[in-house]
Protein backbone atom coordinates (compact mmCIF):
# COMPACT_ATOMS: atom_id res chain seq x y z
CA UNK A 1 0.00 0.00 0.00
CA UNK A 2 1.35 3.24 -1.23
CA UNK A 3 2.21 5.28 2.20
CA UNK A 4 0.96 9.32 1.54
CA UNK A 5 3.70 11.78 1.79
CA UNK A 6 3.20 15.12 3.31
CA UNK A 7 5.59 18.04 2.51
CA UNK A 8 6.05 20.61 5.81
CA UNK A 9 7.61 23.73 5.00
CA UNK A 10 11.02 24.70 6.88
CA UNK A 11 10.53 26.78 10.08
CA UNK A 12 10.81 30.28 8.91
CA UNK A 13 8.01 29.86 5.98
CA UNK A 14 5.98 28.19 8.48
CA UNK A 15 6.23 31.67 10.82
CA UNK A 16 5.54 33.73 7.83
CA UNK A 17 2.70 31.70 6.39
CA UNK A 18 1.23 32.45 10.01
CA UNK A 19 1.50 36.11 9.85
CA UNK A 20 0.41 36.30 6.25
CA UNK A 21 -2.54 34.53 7.23
CA UNK A 22 -3.19 36.83 10.52
CA UNK A 23 -3.41 39.99 8.07
CA UNK A 24 -5.98 38.10 5.83
CA UNK A 25 -8.35 36.77 8.82
CA UNK A 26 -7.96 40.73 10.10
CA UNK A 27 -8.36 42.35 6.40
CA UNK A 28 -11.52 39.81 6.44
CA UNK A 29 -12.84 41.01 10.21
CA UNK A 30 -12.19 45.26 8.72
CA UNK A 31 -14.54 44.26 5.75
CA UNK A 32 -16.74 42.68 8.20
CA UNK A 33 -17.57 44.93 11.22
CA UNK A 34 -16.33 48.21 9.41
CA UNK A 35 -13.19 50.44 10.17
CA UNK A 36 -12.52 51.36 13.64
CA UNK A 37 -11.53 54.85 12.18
CA UNK A 38 -15.33 55.06 12.03
CA UNK A 39 -15.35 55.18 15.34
CA UNK A 40 -16.51 58.65 16.80
CA UNK A 41 -17.75 60.36 20.63
CA UNK A 42 -20.74 62.72 20.71
CA UNK A 43 -21.23 64.71 23.46
CA UNK A 44 -24.61 65.11 24.91
CA UNK A 45 -25.36 68.34 27.78
CA UNK A 46 -28.51 67.67 29.49
CA UNK A 47 -28.05 71.63 30.61
CA UNK A 48 -25.83 74.48 29.06
CA UNK A 49 -27.21 77.47 30.97
CA UNK A 50 -27.44 77.68 34.90
CA UNK A 51 -29.34 80.72 36.68
CA UNK A 52 -27.91 81.32 40.62
CA UNK A 53 -30.69 83.78 41.31
CA UNK A 54 -30.07 86.57 43.63
CA UNK A 55 -26.79 86.28 46.03
CA UNK A 56 -24.66 88.98 47.33
CA UNK A 57 -21.12 89.74 45.63
CA UNK A 58 -18.96 87.93 49.15
CA UNK A 59 -19.94 84.45 48.18
CA UNK A 60 -18.52 82.23 45.64
CA UNK A 61 -21.09 81.25 42.57
CA UNK A 62 -19.60 77.32 41.47
CA UNK A 63 -22.17 75.15 39.29
CA UNK A 64 -21.43 71.59 37.95
CA UNK A 65 -22.69 70.88 34.50
CA UNK A 66 -22.82 67.54 33.17
CA UNK A 67 -21.23 66.04 29.82
CA UNK A 68 -22.53 63.15 28.67
CA UNK A 69 -20.92 60.40 25.62
CA UNK A 70 -23.44 58.63 23.65
CA UNK A 71 -20.96 57.91 21.02
CA UNK A 72 -18.53 54.17 20.62
CA UNK A 73 -15.35 56.24 21.25
CA UNK A 74 -13.96 58.11 24.15
CA UNK A 75 -14.52 61.67 24.71
CA UNK A 76 -12.15 64.37 25.04
CA UNK A 77 -12.50 67.83 26.69
CA UNK A 78 -9.77 69.81 25.11
CA UNK A 79 -9.82 73.31 26.53
CA UNK A 80 -12.48 75.14 28.66
CA UNK A 81 -12.10 78.64 27.73
CA UNK A 82 -14.17 81.36 29.95
CA UNK A 83 -14.91 84.84 28.71
CA UNK A 84 -13.74 86.46 32.13
CA UNK A 85 -10.59 85.69 34.36
CA UNK A 86 -13.62 85.50 37.31
CA UNK A 87 -14.73 82.34 35.94
CA UNK A 88 -12.14 79.03 36.96
CA UNK A 89 -12.70 75.91 35.51
CA UNK A 90 -11.82 72.28 37.11
CA UNK A 91 -13.06 69.67 34.40
CA UNK A 92 -12.73 66.08 33.53
CA UNK A 93 -10.38 65.37 30.49
CA UNK A 94 -11.82 61.83 29.28
CA UNK A 95 -14.97 60.60 28.90
CA UNK A 96 -15.67 56.95 27.89
CA UNK A 97 -18.12 55.83 25.54
CA UNK A 98 -21.63 55.42 28.04
CA UNK A 99 -20.26 57.60 30.40
CA UNK A 100 -20.13 60.47 31.78
CA UNK A 101 -17.98 63.99 33.29
CA UNK A 102 -18.15 67.02 35.26
CA UNK A 103 -17.20 70.29 34.37
CA UNK A 104 -17.16 72.77 37.45
CA UNK A 105 -17.27 76.52 36.54
CA UNK A 106 -16.71 78.53 39.65
CA UNK A 107 -17.01 82.72 39.87
CA UNK A 108 -14.41 84.33 42.32
CA UNK A 109 -16.37 86.22 44.90
CA UNK A 110 -16.18 90.39 44.45
CA UNK A 111 -16.41 89.64 40.56
CA UNK A 112 -19.29 90.40 39.28
CA UNK A 113 -22.51 92.88 40.46
CA UNK A 114 -25.78 93.54 39.68
CA UNK A 115 -26.99 91.41 36.57
CA UNK A 116 -24.25 89.48 34.96
CA UNK A 117 -23.73 87.00 32.56
CA UNK A 118 -20.80 84.22 32.37
CA UNK A 119 -20.24 82.14 29.24
CA UNK A 120 -17.43 79.44 28.61
CA UNK A 121 -16.27 77.71 25.42
CA UNK A 122 -15.67 73.89 25.56
CA UNK A 123 -14.06 72.52 22.94
CA UNK A 124 -14.23 69.18 22.24
CA UNK A 125 -12.98 65.83 19.57
CA UNK A 126 -16.33 65.34 18.53
CA UNK A 127 -16.33 65.79 15.13
CA UNK A 128 -20.09 66.61 14.58
CA UNK A 129 -19.62 69.02 17.50
CA UNK A 130 -16.42 70.84 18.65
CA UNK A 131 -17.68 73.55 20.07
CA UNK A 132 -20.48 73.71 23.56
CA UNK A 133 -21.06 76.83 25.40
CA UNK A 134 -21.97 76.87 28.88
CA UNK A 135 -23.78 80.09 30.55
CA UNK A 136 -24.01 81.20 33.92
CA UNK A 137 -26.58 84.40 35.02
CA UNK A 138 -27.94 85.46 37.93
CA UNK A 139 -28.03 88.88 39.82
CA UNK A 140 -25.68 90.05 42.29
CA UNK A 141 -26.52 92.29 44.99
CA UNK A 142 -23.17 94.28 46.74
CA UNK A 143 -22.60 93.77 50.59
CA UNK A 144 -23.20 97.52 51.12
CA UNK A 145 -26.46 98.64 49.27
CA UNK A 146 -26.82 102.23 48.90
CA UNK A 147 -30.52 103.20 48.71
CA UNK A 148 -31.70 104.85 46.61
CA UNK A 149 -28.61 105.73 44.83
CA UNK A 150 -25.23 107.24 45.72
CA UNK A 151 -26.22 110.41 44.09
CA UNK A 152 -28.27 112.66 46.10
CA UNK A 153 -29.31 115.85 43.88
CA UNK A 154 -30.80 119.29 45.75
CA UNK A 155 -32.77 120.86 43.60
CA UNK A 156 -34.70 124.21 44.77
CA UNK A 157 -34.44 127.67 45.69
CA UNK A 158 -31.87 129.48 48.19
CA UNK A 159 -34.92 130.46 50.50
CA UNK A 160 -35.78 126.34 50.89
CA UNK A 161 -35.01 123.73 52.99
CA UNK A 162 -33.36 121.77 50.15
CA UNK A 163 -31.55 118.64 51.27
CA UNK A 164 -31.95 114.52 50.58
CA UNK A 165 -30.73 111.41 51.98
CA UNK A 166 -29.18 108.03 51.24
CA UNK A 167 -29.46 104.57 53.52
CA UNK A 168 -26.90 102.51 53.46
CA UNK A 169 -27.90 98.76 54.61
CA UNK A 170 -25.59 96.37 55.27
CA UNK A 171 -25.70 92.70 54.22
CA UNK A 172 -22.76 91.13 56.43
CA UNK A 173 -23.53 88.42 58.60
CA UNK A 174 -21.23 90.52 61.27
CA UNK A 175 -22.16 93.92 62.55
CA UNK A 176 -20.95 96.77 60.32
CA UNK A 177 -20.31 100.59 60.95
CA UNK A 178 -19.80 103.62 59.23
CA UNK A 179 -16.64 104.73 61.68
CA UNK A 180 -16.20 108.49 60.13
CA UNK A 181 -16.74 110.72 56.71
CA UNK A 182 -14.99 113.69 55.01
CA UNK A 183 -17.20 116.37 53.74
CA UNK A 184 -15.69 117.63 50.40
CA UNK A 185 -18.08 120.47 49.99
CA UNK A 186 -17.61 122.62 53.26
CA UNK A 187 -19.82 125.60 53.38
CA UNK A 188 -22.40 124.15 50.24
CA UNK A 189 -23.78 121.41 52.81
CA UNK A 190 -24.31 119.92 55.86
CA UNK A 191 -23.90 116.50 56.76
CA UNK A 192 -25.60 114.55 59.46
CA UNK A 193 -24.80 110.72 59.66
CA UNK A 194 -26.92 108.79 62.03
CA UNK A 195 -27.39 104.75 62.97
CA UNK A 196 -30.94 104.24 62.32
CA UNK A 197 -29.84 100.35 63.07
CA UNK A 198 -27.24 100.11 64.77
CA UNK A 199 -24.32 97.23 63.12
CA UNK A 200 -26.97 97.42 60.01
CA UNK A 201 -28.32 100.46 58.88
CA UNK A 202 -26.60 104.31 58.82
CA UNK A 203 -28.87 107.00 57.10
CA UNK A 204 -26.95 110.14 55.66
CA UNK A 205 -28.43 113.52 55.83
CA UNK A 206 -27.43 116.34 53.26
CA UNK A 207 -28.76 119.76 53.62
CA UNK A 208 -27.61 123.28 50.98
CA UNK A 209 -26.40 125.88 53.23
CA UNK A 210 -25.58 128.26 50.72
CA UNK A 211 -27.31 131.22 49.88
CA UNK A 212 -26.14 131.84 46.34
CA UNK A 213 -28.07 130.71 43.16
CA UNK A 214 -26.21 128.24 41.04
CA UNK A 215 -24.81 124.98 40.26
CA UNK A 216 -22.02 122.97 42.29
CA UNK A 217 -21.34 119.35 42.96
CA UNK A 218 -18.89 117.37 44.67
CA UNK A 219 -18.83 114.11 47.13
CA UNK A 220 -18.78 112.76 50.81
CA UNK A 221 -16.51 109.71 51.27
CA UNK A 222 -17.54 107.34 54.28
CA UNK A 223 -15.33 104.99 55.84
CA UNK A 224 -16.17 101.55 57.47
CA UNK A 225 -15.51 98.35 59.34
CA UNK A 226 -15.48 95.86 56.31
CA UNK A 227 -12.38 95.17 55.06
CA UNK A 228 -13.78 94.04 51.94
CA UNK A 229 -15.69 97.66 51.36
CA UNK A 230 -13.34 99.78 53.61
CA UNK A 231 -14.59 103.31 51.78
CA UNK A 232 -18.18 103.99 50.30
CA UNK A 233 -19.00 107.57 47.71
CA UNK A 234 -21.68 109.67 47.57
CA UNK A 235 -21.77 112.27 45.28
CA UNK A 236 -23.82 115.63 45.17
CA UNK A 237 -25.04 118.16 42.56
CA UNK A 238 -27.51 121.16 43.42
CA UNK A 239 -28.87 123.22 41.33
CA UNK A 240 -30.12 126.16 43.35
CA UNK A 241 -32.49 129.03 41.84
CA UNK A 242 -33.27 133.26 43.31
CA UNK A 243 -36.78 133.45 44.56
CA UNK A 244 -39.28 134.69 41.94
CA UNK A 245 -39.51 138.60 42.02
CA UNK A 246 -42.38 139.60 43.81
CA UNK A 247 -45.00 141.50 41.97
CA UNK A 248 -44.62 145.42 42.08
CA UNK A 249 -41.05 144.79 42.94
CA UNK A 250 -37.56 146.68 41.16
Amino acid sequence: MAKTRVWRLPGPARSLTGILTGIICLAGSILAYGPAAGAAPRVVAPQTTYDFGKGFEDRVLSHTFILKNEGNAPLHVEDVDPDCACTVADYDRDIPPGGEGRIILTIKPYSVLRDFLKKSTIRLNDPSRPELVLTMKGYVQPIIEIQPSHIIRLKGLVTDDVQGQVRFISHLSQPWEIVRYVNGLPGMVQVNLKAEKPGKVYVLEVKNIRKEAGHYGGKIELFTSSKERPRLLVRVFANLYSPPAKPGGP
